[in-house]
């Protein structure tokens, strides 16, 4: 099988604070790991996050959120140009959280993903079901749904640049995770519907996450999936030893 990207990325949410930004950056530093890592702190510790980091460092920084629109009258939000200029890489679009507290529709996250890729960065494309969906059988669907938005919007060259990440909501911070089979089932059913929209290779090339209560009891396990190239890691990725766990697991496999 071709060689994915592998990588952990750290979702804060609205957590954390200047002595966390510093105990990362130190612990980071001194932490050796093949993966990639990227951190994803609330907006106003990007900047900070940044200046403290080592220029060889392998970690970069990642932004939760991004306006649709370049600028306008839209109070409280960052556009891709200002998240590009303070050296952001990776944003995330379409979390389940935007999705359902902020009425984001797939349409909408469709958008974000194609201003990100349009700024040259890489969006993390947040796809996944409800446990109502999961226990009415619609899991396939509900995610065939979300990534024809995707189809619709972006050209067949740009999906070299996206990474997807699978996110059950039903073990979003609820302590549930799906347990290593049913994330490889539906890991490998999106490889699939890749495929047959791209192609072969392009369905190879794209490195898809799992995120869902990942911690570093269940990561190893997630992570030797096939088709399970890393974890967008919540509540664990506070917890700057947890998270190294987490990232040394992907590094095991």
């Amino acid at each position: 099988m071709q060689q994915r990207q592998q990588l952990v990325i750290a979702n804060w949410k609205m957590n954390g604070n200047v002595a966390l930004v510093d105990t990362f950056v130190s612990s980071l530093s001194e932490t050796k790991t093949s993966c990639k890592v990227v951190i994803c702190p609330p907006a106003v510790y990007l900047n900070s996050f940044k200046q403290k980091l080592d220029s060889t460092s392998k970690v970069t920084l990642g932004a939760q959120n991004v306006s649709e629109h370049d600028s306008g009258a839209f109070t409280g939000e960052l556009s891709v140009s200002m998240l590009s200029e303070i050296g952001v890489s990776h944003i995330i679009v379409g979390h389940s959280e935007r999705r359902a507290m902020y009425g984001e529709t797939n349409e909408i996250v469709a958008l974000k993903a194609k201003k990100v890729l349009e700024a040259s960065l890489t969006p993390v494309i947040c796809i996944g079901e409800s446990l109502e969906e999961r226990e009415n059988e619609r899991t396939f669907s509900v995610i065939t749904e979300q990534l024809s938005a995707v189809f619709n919007e972006l050209t067949y060259s740009e999906w070299n640049n996206v990474v997807l990440a699978y996110e059950p909501v039903w073990a979003i911070g609820t302590g549930k995770t799906a347990t290593p089979q049913q994330a490889q089932e539906v890991h490998e059913f999106i490889r699939q519907a890749i495929s047959e929209k791209l192609d072969v290779e392009t369905s190879k090339k794209l490195s898809i996450l799992y995120g869902g209560s990942v911690n570093p009891t269940n990561s190893a396990e997630l992570f030797a999936q096939a088709d399970v190239d890393g974890g967008l890691v919540g509540g664990a990725s506070l917890k700057v030893n947890d998270f190294m766990q987490i990232c040394q697991s992907v590094s095991a496999n």
